[in-house]
């Protein structure tokens, strides 16, 4: 036979029981244990207080008074004894006031007294007592000796005084008496009070002890239940967050804590997933873009080649097209005439439009070591370059104040050249007016070309930068459609951006960026030697 099994440890036996009961069941049991605690408490302390507050009463509400109202009452006994003794003795009416007085004193006290004796029917019946004796005192002695000295007008005899005094000495002995049962009876309210102040602070105590037992028990169990296995699915889930995603999350503890690792475990292989997905689509992505670069420089490779391959070729068209047009011009019939010249024409315009394919090919794909260069140098230059142009239009070139920036210096000045040579080309019927402004904005200088030509519409705003994209026929404004466009690429190329500004209330205005200069560095001041 097989020896059974051990039974499993205490703290074993706790974590099972943690994990069967649901954290919703732990904390009800937690919060109905604290509630039917302070309940009892509550009415135990009630119950202690309300014992405590009668036994006070019984002895400030009753038994006090009751002790002052005797000791009225014996006073009052004793004036009319006194009075009684004074008339005897003088056999004057005015010693018989304290009689009359104590007499109504009497009555008054001894109902006082009555009203406050319930409850104690020792005190009760020595008050009865004391009334009764004092009766017989005042029928058998006051009342008699008082109307023997009224109708005699003499004192009474020294004999009858002393047997006043004896009768008297009775009703003594009853207040007495009655005042040692109130005595009493005040010694066992104090000490039912103190026995029940007694009881209430150890009442308080115990339920302090209780309470405080009851939150460390609490306190446990909720460690035990919650915070232990949160502790833990805390650490599991920052292995997660650590990086780790193929790390599963352990779970223990109650039911709602399970169930949250197990949805952190949902979450992870979906970020597994996701991840690998990711990984996936970014490796097609770099060899796409691979593909890209690659493609891009072979169609740039392919334009320089090929571009700088058709100057031979065409430059001998438009050598021998025009040596035809020289030689032969007015020798032939006038259509021959006009062929040549279109020849002519197709091949200098072609001759146009490949120097600027270079020029694009070019930027990005030859890096100078950018410097410090004065605007205003390169803005110089640009006119200079320009010179023949602004004069056969008759144009007003304004500058402005311009920044140093950091520039490869031909890049630079061909952006001013096209801005300025496209506000010379379209112009209206006035002169053009051209100013160069700039401005900071930032980190970055914000440079402004304005005009007063005859301006671009807004929706036409982007469609302008896209190369070979013209907003006029050939015929009336010449070009090629690549200034824009590569205007746009030489500002890229140095970090800034260009736009039209749709703002421009007349003519046109171009706007365009590059990073403010950082490092003091002397400026290139004769920027079309670089």
């Amino acid at each position: 036979m097989q020896a059974p099994a051990p039974p499993p440890p205490v703290s074993g036996r706790r974590a099972e029981r943690a994990e069967r009961w649901p954290l919703r069941r732990t904390i009800g049991v937690g919060v109905g244990v604290v509630a039917l605690f302070s309940v009892l408490a509550v009415v135990v302390g009630l119950i202690t207080l309300t014992s405590l507050s009668g036994a006070r009463s019984r002895v400030v509400n009753q038994v006090d008074p009751a002790i002052q109202q005797s000791l009225r009452l014996e006073s009052a006994l004793i004036d009319q004894e006194t009075g009684v003794r004074g008339y005897g003795l003088a056999a004057q009416e005015d010693f018989l006031q304290p009689y009359t007085d104590g007499l109504a004193a009497q009555q008054d006290a001894a109902g006082r007294l009555g009203g406050l004796l319930t409850g104690l029917p020792e005190a009760a019946a020595g008050l009865r007592e004391v009334l009764a004796r004092a009766e017989n005192w005042r029928s058998g002695y006051a009342e008699p000796t008082i109307e023997l000295v009224a109708s005699s007008g003499r004192p009474a005899a020294g004999t009858d005084l002393d047997r006043g005094k004896a009768a008297f000495d009775s009703v003594r002995s009853a207040v007495t008496t009655l005042q040692d049962e109130l005595g009493a009876a005040r010694q066992a309210g104090t000490a039912t009070l103190n026995r029940t102040a007694t009881v209430l602070y150890v009442v308080c105590a115990l339920i302090a002890v209780a309470f405080l037992l009851i939150v460390l028990a609490l306190a446990f169990g909720l460690r035990t239940a919650a915070i232990a296995p949160l502790s833990r699915l805390a650490a599991e889930v920052r292995k997660v967050a650590d990086g780790d995603f193929a790390h599963p999350v352990a779970q223990s503890g109650p039911k709602e804590v399970r169930e949250l690792g197990d949805d952190v475990n949902r979450m992870r292989e979906r970020i597994l997933q996701e991840l690998s997905a990711l990984q996936a689509a970014h490796g097609v992505l770099d060899a796409r873009t691979q593909d890209l670069e690659r493609s891009n420089a072979e169609l740039e490779q392919f334009a320089y080649v090929a571009s700088h391959d058709l100057q031979e070729p065409l430059r001998k068209v438009a050598s021998f097209c025009q040596l035809l047009q020289r030689r032969y011009s007015g020798q032939l019939d006038e259509r021959a005439d006009q062929y040549i010249g279109f020849a002519v024409d197709g091949a200098k315009r072609m001759q146009v439009l490949i120097n600027d394919l270079l020029a694009f090919s070019r930027v990005g794909r030859i890096v100078r070591e950018p410097v410090p260069v004065s605007c205003e140098a390169v803005v110089a230059q640009a006119r200079n370059n320009l010179s023949d142009a602004i004069e056969q239009s008759g144009a007003t070139v304004e500058v402005d104040e311009l920044p140093t920036v950091l520039a490869e210096v031909p890049l630079l000045t061909a952006v001013f050249q096209n801005l300025i040579g496209n506000a010379l080309k379209f112009h209206g019927e006035d002169p053009p007016h051209v100013r160069v402004t700039a401005e900071r904005d930032g980190e970055f200088w914000r440079f402004c070309v304005q005009d007063n030509g005859i301006g671009i519409d807004a929706e036409y705003a982007e469609r302008i930068f896209v190369i070979f994209q013209r907003l006029h026929a050939k015929s009336d404004y010449p070009g090629t459609g690549i200034g824009l466009a590569m205007c746009r690429k030489i500002v890229e190329h140095h970090g800034g951006t260009i736009w039209l500004d749709t703002e421009a209330e007349s003519g046109s205005r171009f706007c365009f960026t590059l990073p403010v200069l950082t490092e003091e560095k002397e400026p290139d001041d004769h920027p079309g030697t670089a």
